[in-house]
Order: structure tokens, then C-alpha cells, then sequence
């Protein structure tokens, strides 16, 4: 591992993060930068397929240099959609380095979704696999401006160039494209938990402050090895030096993840470091304390997407190295990171409060970032003169400033009246959760804004809630939804069973909602919730698998209510 001081220094003439893969190349050239599966040998045991980072330099700049051969010029928006591999690093650097601007959208959120974001976002063009071609190809009217098309696999009767073919380029003279500070780098959507997915724009300075802070606040080092759940997670390492092992999951379902496959790729690699969303650490986790497997060279798990159970902290902490430690990082696809918090302090302080209701801890904001807790209002607020900023305690709307928070959404750009608060020359971003802050500075997370439930008489939050019935044996996870206008709404609690734990027989359904109830009655929280109703699976969140859509499941819950009413009115 590389010394702390060999690190070369953060000022670089062009801001452009791929300037750091080309340091990196100099200081290590012979390390492996990014690693892919690639079958099994007779004897079962897994291949691998491999880059250094002087390969993976080279190869990006032969791939940026044919870019720009095909006619791509600085600003011009390419989608990107390819599988996380070797490819795919390399492919976002060389998109990088070549000044194009990459689009980036979860294919997880489905069809219609990537088909109206691919619209919103107007590419140029489209680096792509196969299929994602094909029907580029076959909806002229909506793609029609795409002309630069490059195919990441075998081309069929579409026109472009092919990956194979810009690989050829010679890039002996290849300069990165002179990028400021200020231009942008790439349109990422956000999930659309709440509300349809929305175009980020990040400039370079983002993405290269983005490394600086998560480098720094962890203390990653060239050298070490990561094993990322969650594959854009992959391309800060090979800025930092670090190994990437891509593993063998489906990225769009990390629910679904074989821990197998992650025991396997950490023992294989001996990885020091893996970030995966609460999805795939609770299977991880459950795994390893029923098998007694182990992580031994684990130091260092991070996990983020949603508030990472209690449970799952404690049996990560037990299957990974003794010293080592979990991080929950905080942030948002418009600002992150934000805030950070060690499992050992959960453990060992928060998660007391937590389960009493007082909402979930975050953590200490990152150096780099300034927050505010002010009073809640759904409208715009044009400028900071319109805020009222709230006292430690008291529960309110976070919103955050700094070198990594976004300044605007370039599709559904209303969006931006109500996410950004003009400051001068700078931007707060209203980050849509509500909470409050303590004395000492940390924020407490009690929900999203506009998950809140407000009765005639209260207002409801939905972390501190669920919190409450969550301390139930048989519940995996709850959520609170609200049933008609808000001010008028009717509190209602909808809790998931653990698998194997759903009461299929009435008398089992019965007994559940009897303890529920008198669980309700323990605390002033959740003493007014009458109805709650129990669901086989919670709806979540296609990237991570762990935020819950409660606006579904209020459709669903006052779908019931009427087929309760219905029933009713039939004897």
C-alpha cells in the first residue's frame, strides 16, 4: 500500500476527475485497476478477468481518442447504458477525458421510466449494448438527434462505430479535453422514490471534490481493494487508486444478491473495503451469522441508499475483522456526501434512542458541507430571506450547502423552484428530508417531507413511527402512510413480516395485529394509530432495494379500506 505522502496533490491544471486515473497509472501501473468475473475453471473455482491502470489509461485513451474521430465535441450529451464490467469504467473515463457529457439512468426503473428519462435528457448519441440499440434504432421520432451511436458488443443493422473499433485508435498524441471547473460532466437521475426521476447535472468540480471528501473522511489509500455493490461506486476507486472488483450480482436487484457470490470475491481478493446498499448487507449479515462464515480482511463496509437496520450493523461488525469498522454514509443523487456515522456509535449510542422513536441518526456532516434545519413548507423558497431557521431539537426540513451539493436538474427543470434556495452566487439544496439537529451538531433523519402525515390534530413523522413497530420480532421493516387530504389525513401503519413469518392463518393474522396495537399504545408517537394492516413485501426502490415507496402503498392501503367498506355494506 502506498503511503499517505506519496499521493500527488489535488491541484490539477484541468479539473477533470479522469486526471487522477492518469496519476494514478504513473504512481502504479503494474496493480490491477479493475477486475470482472469470467466462468469458472473444471474445478469450480472462479476466473477472473483483469486491467491494470496502465492499461485501463491506455485503453481510455485510445476509446476518448475515437470519440472524438466519430465527431463527439465538448459538452455533447452521450447515454451510456452497459452492464457493470470492465467496459463500463472504462467507458465512463474515456467519456470523460474526451469532454462528452454521460448520461447515466438505472435500468431498474423499467421501460417507461428509461425511455421518457433517455427522452428528457436529448443525447447526441448512445454508447450502448445491443439491445438498448435496437430500439434506439427502431423509435426514430424520439431519438432521432442521436448521431453518434457506439455499440458495446456486436453492431446489427443499425449504423456507428463499434467499442472494438474506437479500441483501435492509435492516442499517442491524445490530450484530455480541457474541462473547467464549472463545465459539465455528467446527467445522473435520481431514483424517483418520490416523484418521477429528474436529471442531475454535475459539473467536473463536483466529481473531483467528490473523491477528495470521500477519500479523505474514510482515509482510502492506493493500493486497497473494493468490492462495490453498487457499480458508479466503482469509479471513484480507480480515481483513488483503488482496486475495483466488480461483483458477480445483478446491480438493478441487490436485494437478490447470493452472499456466496460476495464471500467468495472478498476471500478470493483478500478486500479490504465494499460498499452495498442495507439490502444487500442484511443478507450478507444474515448469512455469515447462520453459515459462521466470516470476512476476515473486511476493514471497512459502507453502506447508504436508506437507514441501515440495527440488526444488520451488529452482524456486519460480527463476520468482518475485529478492528474493523461500518460506515453509513449520507447524501442524496443532488448532494452527496453529506453527513457520516460509524456502526460503533450507532451501537453504542444512538440506536437506543433510535427504536424509542427519536429517528435515525446520520451523523457529523462531512468537512466540506454546511446544513441548516429550517421550518417546513412545501412551496418554493426563492431566496434565504424566505427560510426561518429552526434550534437544535426542534424537527424541520434539511437543506445543504458545499463544493458537492448540485445546482440544478436539467430535466423536469420545474423541479428546481422547489429544490434549490438562491444565496448570492451560491445554492441550497432542499434535500427533502425532515429532522432535526443536536447539540452536538448531528442530524437525526425522521423522514422524507413528503411522507409526513398531518392529522387535525398532529403532525406524524414516518421514521420515528415505524421505529415503534419495528421493535416487533415478526416485523421486518413498516411504513407509515396517511389516508385523504393532508390536514384531514388518517394515520395508518403497514408493517412486512420477516420471510418466513407471514401470518397465512386468521388466527395468527389476529394475534400479530393484537400485539402491534398494544405496541402502538407504548408510546405517544404511535398512540393514535388505529389501523394498521400487514403486506407480504413493501414496495422499494429499484437501486438500492431498501427505500420504501409509501405512496404506493397508500394507494394500495385505501384500495383496501374501500374493499373493507364494500364487505360491510354486503351483510
Amino acid at each position: 500500500m502506498i503511503p499517505a505522502a506519496a499521493i500527488i496533490t489535488d491541484h490539477l491544471a484541468t479539473v477533470n476527475v479522469a486526471n487522477r486515473l492518469r496519476q494514478m497509472a504513473a504512481l502504479q501501473p503494474n496493480l490491477a485497476a479493475v477486475v470482472e468475473t469470467a466462468g469458472r475453471t473444471a474445478s469450480g473455482r472462479r476466473k477472473y478477468r483483469q486491467v491494470t491502470f496502465a492499461q485501463l489509461e491506455d485503453d481510455t485513451n485510445r476509446i476518448a481518442a475515437g470519440l472524438r474521430n466519430v465527431g463527439v465535441e465538448n459538452g455533447e450529451r452521450l447515454a451510456l447504458l452497459v452492464r457493470p464490467s470492465i467496459d463500463f469504467v472504462a467507458l465512463v473515463f474515456a467519456l470523460l477525458k474526451s469532454g462528452a457529457v454521460t448520461i447515466l439512468i438505472d435500468p431498474g426503473m423499467g421501460r417507461k421510466n428509461l425511455l421518457r428519462c433517455l427522452e428528457d435528457a436529448r443525447p447526441a448519441g448512445f454508447v450502448a449494448i445491443p439491445p438498448v440499440q435496437a430500439v434506439r434504432a427502431l423509435l426514430p421520432r424520439r431519438f432521432g438527434a442521436a448521431r453518434i451511436n457506439v455499440t458495446v458488443g456486436r453492431r446489427w443493422f443499425w449504423g456507428g462505430s463499434t467499442l472494438a473499433k474506437l479500441r483501435r485508435t492509435e492516442a499517442a498524441q491524445f490530450a484530455i479535453a480541457a474541462t473547467a471547473p464549472d463545465d459539465p460532466a455528467a446527467i445522473i437521475f435520481t431514483t424517483g422514490s418520490t416523484g418521477p426521476p429528474k436529471g442531475v447535472l454535475y459539473q467536473h468540480r463536483i466529481f473531483d471534490r467528490q473523491v477528495c471528501e470521500i477519500r479523505d473522511q474514510y482515509d482510502i489509500r492506493p493500493g486497497e481493494i473494493d468490492l462495490p455493490c453498487f457499480p458508479l461506486f466503482g469509479l471513484f476507486n480507480a480515481a483513488m487508486g483503488v482496486t475495483t472488483v466488480i461483483p458477480d450480482m445483478d446491480a438493478t436487484r441487490p436485494a437478490q444478491v447470493n452472499p456466496r457470490n460476495i464471500i467468495e470475491a472478498v476471500a478470493d481478493w483478500n478486500i479490504n473495503q465494499a460498499f452495498g446498499s442495507p439490502a444487500v448487507w442484511n443478507r450478507v449479515g444474515r448469512h455469515c451469522e447462520q453459515t459462521g462464515e466470516r470476512l476476515p480482511t473486511l476493514r471497512r463496509v459502507l453502506s447508504a441508499g436508506a437507514p441501515v437496520p440495527v440488526d444488520t450493523l451488529r452482524r456486519m461488525r460480527n463476520c468482518i475483522h475485529p478492528q474493523g469498522e461500518m460506515h453509513t454514509p449520507y447524501g442524496a443523487t443532488e448532494s452527496l456526501p453529506i453527513a457520516t456515522i460509524s456502526a460503533s456509535e450507532v451501537l453504542g449510542e444512538t440506536a437506543a434512542q433510535t427504536v424509542q422513536g427519536a429517528g435515525t441518526c446520520v451523523g457529523h456532516r462531512f468537512a466540506g458541507i454546511q446544513w441548516k434545519v429550517i421550518e417546513i413548507d412545501d412551496g418554493p423558497l426563492a431566496d434565504m430571506s424566505q427560510i426561518r431557521e429552526l434550534p437544535p431539537g426542534q424537527i424541520g426540513e434539511l437543506i445543504v450547502r458545499g463544493d458537492v451539493v448540485t445546482r440544478q436538474y436539467v430535466t423536469r427543470v420545474e423541479a428546481n423552484a422547489t429544490a434549490k434556495i438562491a444565496d448570492g452566487p451560491s445554492v441550497w439544496h432542499r434535500m427533502g428530508d425532515v429532522g432535526y439537529l443536536d447539540s452536538s451538531d448531528r442530524f437525526w433523519f425522521c423522514g422524507r417531507m413528503a411522507h409526513r402525515v398531518v392529522t387535525a390534530t398532529q403532525t406524524l413523522f414516518s421514521i420515528p413511527c415505524e421505529a415503534i413497530f419495528n421493535q416487533h420480532p415478526q416485523v421486518f421493516r413498516s411504513a407509515l402512510v396517511g389516508i385523504g387530504p393532508r390536514g384531514q389525513q388518517q394515520p395508518e401503519i403497514i408493517v412486512e413480516p420477516y420471510a418466513g413469518q407471514f401470518p397465512r392463518e386468521a388466527t395468527a393474522r389476529d394475534q400479530l395485529l393484537r400485539e402491534l396495537r398494544a405496541l402502538a399504545k407504548t408510546s405517544p408517537l404511535t398512540s393514535d394509530i388505529a389501523t394498521i394492516r400487514i403486506h407480504p413485501a413493501l414496495p422499494v426502490d429499484i437501486r438500492h432495494n431498501s427505500k420504501i415507496f409509501r405512496e404506493q402503498l397508500a394507494v394500495w392501503a385505501e384500495q383496501q379500506e374501500l374493499i373493507e367498506q364494500r364487505e360491510l355494506h354486503s351483510l
